[in-house]
């Protein structure tokens, strides 16, 4: 399994145009058959700060995710939107370990 925190900052004019564009990425991703988390989180004392936490089955799933349609439309709707650009960081999963825990 390998879990992605990506971090992105969105300007603040941009703030309720990103959470609906993501809100539809969140959708179709979690559908993916090798997706097994895909959470949003935004930040309570900064609001345009936000942590996407994505959980895949393997490498091949995140290849598959990042060449979707969905995730594609995504992309280049809400790049504009960021203050910086987003930082993705892979882990490797320790616990659970069983695939059925997720």
């Amino acid at each position: 399994m390998i879990a992605t925190c990506v971090s992105v900052r969105v300007k603040k004019e941009y703030l309720d145009e990103f959470i609906s564009a993501t809100k539809l990425n969140h959708e179709n991703s979690i559908a993916e058959p090798g997706n097994l988390r895909f959470d949003i989180l935004q930040e309570t004392e900064d609001t345009c700060k936000f942590t996407f936490y994505e959980v895949y089955k393997d490498e091949e799933a995140v290849i598959a995710h990042k060449s979707t349609a969905h995730y594609i439309r995504w992309k280049d709707k809400v790049e504009s939107f960021m203050a910086e650009p987003r930082r993705g960081v892979k882990h490797r999963v320790i616990y659970p370990t069983d695939i059925s825990l997720w």
